[in-house]
């Protein structure tokens, strides 16, 4: 494989669409409490496509991947 695709491939899978229960396997956050936080305005960044609480919540992998890499211990 070459590098360009290696490249291209890990910069599709950081622009990846993740929903709240792929949010909440990868950061070990319950998905009430991803619900708290987006009610709260904190937490991680999310889209909401559609209107009204039908609307289907998504987070970006990168945004949630930043959120983890921001939490680490020194």
């Amino acid at each position: 494989m070459s590098r360009t695709h290696t490249a291209e491939r890990a910069t599709r899978q950081q622009d990846e669409w993740l929903t709240p229960r792929e949010a909440s396997a990868l950061t070990k956050l319950s998905l009430q409490t991803l619900a708290n936080h987006r009610s709260q305005k904190i937490g991680i960044p999310y889209t909401k496509l559609g209107p009204g609480r039908a609307g289907r919540i998504r987070y970006r992998r990168s945004d949630v991947e930043h959120y983890l890499n921001a939490r680490v211990a020194a």
